[in-house]
């Protein structure tokens, strides 16, 4: 017994029992945490509400997180469109609640619909907030946190714009239009009259702040917390990286200079962003405040310059505020009619982008078609077999050339039992007497790995497979199979929840453990009997480990196993019937 290549096994083993729950998104646990709490809460989009308490000051002219010093509630307009709907504050002039209306935050049709925007009554404040930032050492009045702004608007709908206004009472009037798509976006013109007898200087800013530790449920794979895209560039980070690289005074944990581009907050499935006049140079800056509770995560933008407006004169700047769900096509539409740059890109196609995104639009024109995402899948997976077939073909013949030498390996590993320099020695002249490359079938793999790392990259960034049905007991393509064997899948009246989440196994992770274990069938031919003792336990820890992962992506591995399997029968068949016929079993590779 090889007892180095045992502990390697081990340890690979150990490898993926450790760091699964790292490296891999847990949709279940997660989410199911998630609903379970905000049903609880029994959120629902109401209008009003104060703003929480414990002012910090932060680069922007308004206390992050800042008090409603005003007496009595304050007033809002409500926000009316086909996709969102909620209110805007007028008291400090705030995105501060939003729901978005074709998104549940389970199956159930009674489910709170999503919230992406939240005031300082709920347990996740969530807001955007614009205005102005005088030079230090102004005593200018400014809008902030505590202002009440005045509309004669009562409504914001895609046919209704509104407009609020603000007398500072130092002759300066400020004035904010905002207009609403018919899907998630805002568009915003912030003017400043100058009645007074003196030149004033003002920079603009727009900011998205969260008051709490959000939840991350994408693990490693999907990015969740600031990003940005500026100078054309496209950065990432992390609510781990804002809170210990924030750095005083201004609390910054980064910061980039450039023209436009655009910056907010991401979830796996949502997007708060806020987008400057992409002609205007701005500063974009990522920063993490302390306070008593969980502190405020802040993404904001402002000009790099001020603006002088002199006497008589008004001065305007536009921006944007993109609230709701990350559909691709929506932002690609954006990306191309509004001319924000590389929009689309905050849905995380990660390194290999130019293979996830192609991905992508066919599984969603396959989606379009057949009306059922998880047929849809079924059919991108099929196609991309078709066309990687030839690679494949290689490498299933090499294993089946190698699976044809395998009674002859044997016997030299029983004729030279105890000696393991021998064994390895005969068996590689065996290779090269019969012409047989041993990692002949590497290569081929090594290139069909990254597509099927992309594939999997897109079942978990699209949110076309959130709640999607399947047939059965699959009500949702996002979530893990419903199903235990615990009793017996459901046909005995037992619940099992009190148990150990991953042991909770399914119908489709034991199908797609079957799966693995007919493949392993097929590759442990070239193996000495130690390895393949170990390797026996592979199945049961792939599908103990990886059932808890969406049905989705479960069904998707189990399909692509099934055809693996076929093709390698396939090519085994023809590769016996030449042994049969006499031919040379095998050729150089």
């Amino acid at each position: 017994m090889d007892i180095k290549r045992i502990i390697v096994a081990t340890s690979l083993s150990a490898a993926i029992v450790v760091g699964f729950d790292y490296f891999v998104p847990q949709h279940a646990k997660k989410d199911v945490e998630t609903q379970t709490t905000q049903q609880a809460q029994g959120k629902t989009p109401e209008a009003g509400g104060k703003v929480s308490a414990l002012p910090v000051a932060v680069p922007g002219g308004a206390p992050a997180n800042g008090p409603a010093a005003a007496a009595g509630p304050a007033g809002r307009i409500a926000i009316e469109g086909p996709d969102a709907t909620g209110s805007f504050s007028l008291r400090g002039a705030r995105f501060d609640n939003l729901v978005l209306t074709h998104y549940r935050e389970t199956l159930d049709k009674n489910s709170p619909l999503v919230r992406l925007l939240e005031n300082g009554d709920g347990p996740q404040p969530s807001f955007v907030e614009l205005g102005w930032q005088a030079p230090a050492g102004s005593t200018l009045r400014l809008p902030d946190a505590t202002t009440d702004w005045t509309s004669d608007d009562k409504t914001l709908s895609p046919d209704h714009p509104v407009t609020m206004q603000w007398d500072n009472g130092q002759g300066l009037i400020f004035r904010i239009e905002i207009k609403l798509d018919r899907r998630y976006l805002f568009a915003i013109t912030q003017s400043v009259q100058n009645q007074a007898g003196a030149p004033v200087s003002l920079t603009p800013f727009q900011r998205v702040e969260r008051d709490y530790k959000p939840l991350e449920t994408g693990g490693m794979i999907v990015q969740e917390g600031p990003l940005s895209v500026v100078n054309d560039r496209l950065d990432e980070e992390s609510y781990k990286t804002m809170r210990k690289g924030a750095t005083k005074p201004d609390n910054s944990a980064w910061s980039a200079d450039g023209v436009g581009g655009w910056a907010g907050i991401t979830d796996k499935y949502w997007l708060t962003a806020v987008i400057p006049d992409q002609k205007a140079a701005v500063s974009v800056h990522y920063r993490f405040v302390p306070n008593a509770k969980e502190g405020s995560y802040i993404v904001d933008t402002q000009s790099s310059q001020p603006i002088q407006i002199a006497p008589g004169s008004t001065v305007q700047t536009t921006s944007m505020v993109f609230a709701g769900a990350k559909e691709v096509n929506l932002l690609d539409q954006y990306t191309n009619d509004l001319h924000i740059p590389y929009f689309y890109k905050a849905v995380d196609f990660g390194w290999f982008a130019f293979l996830t995104r192609p991905m992508f639009h066919v599984l969603h024109w396959l989606y379009d078609k057949v009306g059922n995402f998880g047929i849809a899948l079924l059919i991108m997976t099929l196609i991309i077999k078709l066309i990687l077939y030839p690679l494949a073909t290689k490498s299933f013949a090499s294993m089946a050339r190698m699976r044809t030498l395998s009674p002859r390996i044997q016997a030299i590993r029983e004729h030279n039992k105890g000696d393991q320099l021998a064994q390895n020695q005969q068996i590689m002249a065996l290779y090269k007497e019969e012409g047989v490359n041993p990692a002949g079938g590497c290569l081929p793999l090594l290139v069909q790995a990254p597509v099927a790392f992309c594939l999997y990259k897109v079942l978990n960034i699209t949110i076309e497979m959130r709640h999607a049905p399947f047939y059965g007991w699959i009500r949702d393509l996002s979530a893990p199979d419903p199903t235990t064997i615990f009793n017996l899948f459901g046909l005995l009246p037992f619940n099992p929840s009190f148990m150990p989440e991953m042991l909770h196994v399914g119908i489709w992770p034991i199908l797609f453990g079957i799966t693995i274990w007919l493949m392993q069938r097929q590759s442990m031919v070239s193996m000495d009997p130690a390895q393949q003792k170990i390797m026996q336990f592979m199945p049961v820890i792939y599908t103990i480990f990886l059932g808890r992962l969406s049905a989705g992506i479960v069904i998707y591995y189990t399909w692509n196993n099934i055809l693996s399997y076929a093709q390698q029968k396939l090519i085994q068949v023809q590769i016996d019937s030449k042994v049969k016929k006499g031919g040379k079993a095998v050729s150089k590779s």
